[in-house]
């Protein structure tokens, strides 16, 4: 049985392939373990990560969307595409 899965933007081995994932890693790494460390427990870095993931969806204003969070830009897009839909 096949998954069905689209391949990823780039192949294997080229500049596209995991970029986005690479950035967000060097983001996270720079930002929480390498600032905010050296780590007593890996719960202490779970704990952290789980406040940046938090921040970085949630809370953190993106310049490229009109300076707002990516939550609220992806609620208000969701919005405007129901009301398209019921424009139709």
């Amino acid at each position: 049985m096949q998954a069905e899965i689209d391949p990823s933007v780039g192949s294997t081995g080229d500049s596209y392939d995991n970029a986005l994932a690479e950035t967000i890693n060097g983001l996270y790494k720079t930002e929480v373990v390498r600032k905010k460390g050296p780590w007593k427990t890996i719960e202490a870095l779970e704990w952290e990560t789980l406040n940046w993931v938090h921040w970085f969806n949630q809370t953190r204003l993106l310049g490229p969307i009109g300076h707002i969070p990516p939550a609220e830009f992806e609620v208000l897009y969701e919005r405007s595409q129901q009301e398209c839909l019921k424009a139709a």
